[in-house]
């Protein structure tokens, strides 16, 4: 059984996960619509893994004995200045998924709930690899600089793009 402590923070949770799909649907809208057809397949994809992470803490919660809630959502940004932008927005918005993510199992702790915080490991890797690919997606943006060529490539090459993270080798 969860407490209504953890019910409520997961249900927190599955919020921010559902806003992530949100914003990253956003981002792919606006990519698509500049013609960087790359970036918005990333984006795209993107979003419907937010929107699984999403629908694993739903099921989790309901499975231990709570109620997941689906509340209203904040309308993601819809325009950006530029891709740079676009993506520090996107780094930003990783590091407040970590850090809730992290708050999360501090309170599966406080609350001795090891089953959740078993659980939630699986979201701290997850988000190690979320932070690493953002990152390294804005490192490459910053090598193009204004470049249009080097854009070209950026966006034709980010569909297959992979960042392998110390996380994504641990033993599974």
């Amino acid at each position: 059984m969860l407490s209504k402590t953890i019910e409520s923070a997961l249900n927190n949770q599955i919020k921010i996960e559902a806003e992530s799909s949100q914003i990253y649907l956003a981002m792919a809208c606006w990519a698509e619509v500049k013609g960087l057809e790359g970036v918005a397949n990333f984006m795209y994809a993107q979003s419907d893994e937010e929107r699984e992470h999403m629908l694993k803490l739903v099921k989790f919660v309901n499975e231990r004995g709570g109620h997941a809630k689906i509340s209203a959502l904040s309308a993601p940004n819809v325009t950006f200045k530029s891709i740079k932008e676009m993506f520090e927005k996107l780094f930003e918005h990783e590091v407040f998924v970590s850090d809730s993510i992290n708050e999360l199992v501090h309170i599966s702790l406080q609350e001795k709930d090891y089953a959740t915080h078993n659980f939630l490991q699986w979201y701290v890797a997850e988000q190690i690899e979320e932070e690493a690919v953002a990152r390294t997606i804005l490192d490459k943006i910053n090598m193009i600089g204004d470049d249009k060529g080097g854009l070209y490539l950026f966006d034709r090459d980010i569909e297959s793009l992979t960042v392998t993270t110390a996380a994504s080798n641990a033993p599974e």
